[in-house]
C-alpha cells in the first residue's frame, strides 16, 4: 500500500463519538445488503460540534437497484448523482448522499464533471461503518484518488515563478474547489480548513505529490508538474459552469427526496447565493418546476457565472 493510501486508511479509522457511529449504522440499516460503507465528513467533523447541527453522511451501496430495487430513484441517482436524503438519529440530524461504489470511484477521478465528491474528500473524512474488509478496501482506493485529483487541478494554477508552500498549495486548491460549486462561502474559506488542521496537510501533501510521481513513473514518464495551463484553466472553466448548474439541479431533485424539500432548496440557495428568494404557493404545488425557474435569477444576480 502507498503511503498515501496508508495515511488515508489511518484517518478514516481514527474513532468519533459514538452517537455518529450509532447514527452511520441506522443509515446502514435502512438499505440492508445494498450497504457497503458509511462515511462522515465536513464541518461537524471538523468542530466536533453535532447537538443543533446537520451532520454529512455519505452512503455507499453495491448498486443502485440493490438500494431502491425497482424506483425511479435508481435512474434519478445514476443520472444525476447523489441523491440526498434526510435522516433523524437519536435526536441527530443529517443529510445523507448516496452513491455506487462505481460512481464514487469515478467521482473521485479527475474525469468527474464536478468537483463536488473529490473536493470534498480531499479533506477529512471517518468511515465510521463498513461492510467487510473489502468494502473497507474500496473506500480507501476510491479516496485516494481526490487528493491526487485536487494536486493535478491545482499546480498548474500556482504561479511559475513564485515560491509557495505545501499549505499555499492545498488552500489554492480549495479556493478553486469552493468557486466551481454554487456557495457563497468566506473567502477566507479555502485557508480555514487548512488552517484547522495544518499537520494534517502537512503529512498527506508531500505523500500526494509522491504518489503523483509513482503514477508517471508508471506511464514512463518524468514527474512534469507544470502542465498547460491554458488548458487547465479552460478544464475550470467548465467545472465552474458544470459545478453550478449540477448543483442547482440536484437541489431541484432534493425537492423530491426530501420532506419539505422546496423550503430546504430555497434555505439552500439563499445560504449559498446569498438571495432572499421567498416560495410562491404554486412552486409547493409543482416543486420541481419551481425549482427550475429559479435558475434565471441565480444568472441574473451572478451566483452562476
Amino acid at each position: 500500500m502507498s503511503e498515501l493510501k496508508s495515511l488515508i486508511a489511518e484517518e478514516l479509522a481514527q474513532p468519533v463519538d459514538p452517537r455518529v457511529s450509532a447514527f452511520a449504522e441506522s443509515i446502514a440499516a435502512q438499505y440492508g445488503e445494498a450497504s457497503r460503507a458509511v462515511l462522515f465528513y465536513g464541518s461537524c467533523l471538523r468542530t466536533t460540534e453535532l447537538d443543533g447541527q446537520m451532520l454529512d453522511f455519505y452512503l455507499i451501496v453495491s448498486s443502485y437497484e440493490a438500494a431502491y430495487g425497482k424506483s425511479w430513484l435508481v435512474g434519478a441517482n445514476r443520472r444525476l448523482p447523489p441523491n440526498v436524503f434526510p435522516a433523524e438519529h437519536a435526536g441527530l440530524v443529517a443529510k445523507v448522499a448516496v452513491l455506487s461504489e462505481k460512481d464514487f470511484y469515478r467521482l473521485n477521478r479527475i474525469t468527474a464533471s464536478a468537483v463536488s465528491v473529490w473536493a470534498r474528500f480531499a479533506q477529512p473524512s471517518r468511515l465510521v461503518w463498513h461492510a467487510d474488509p473489502a468494502a473497507q478496501s474500496q473506500a480507501v482506493e476510491a479516496i485516494a484518488g481526490a487528493p491526487v485529483t485536487l494536486f493535478d487541478m491545482t499546480f498548474p494554477m500556482m504561479g511559475i515563478d513564485t515560491e509557495y508552500t505545501i499549505p499555499d498549495l492545498w488552500k489554492r486548491g480549495f479556493e478553486l474547489t469552493y468557486g466551481a460549486e454554487l456557495r457563497a462561502e468566506r473567502k477566507d474559506r479555502s485557508a480555514s480548513v487548512v488552517d484547522s488542521d495544518p499537520a494534517r496537510y502537512a503529512r498527506f501533501g508531500p505523500a500526494v505529490i509522491a504518489a503523483i510521481a509513482e503514477r508517471e513513473k508508471g506511464r514512463g514518464k518524468a514527474l512534469k508538474i507544470i502542465a498547460s495551463r491554458e488548458a487547465v484553466e479552460k478544464r475550470w472553466r467548465q467545472l465552474r459552469r458544470n459545478g453550478k448548474i449540477l448543483t442547482l439541479a440536484r437541489l431541484a431533485k432534493a425537492s423530491a427526496t426530501y420532506a419539505g424539500g422546496i423550503d430546504y432548496l430555497a434555505w439552500k440557495i439563499n445560504r449559498h447565493a446569498g438571495t432572499d428568494y421567498v416560495i410562491r404557493p404554486w412552486q409547493r404545488k409543482w416543486p420541481i418546476l419551481g425549482a427550475l425557474v429559479m435558475l434565471p435569477r441565480l444568472i441574473m444576480g451572478g451566483a452562476i457565472k
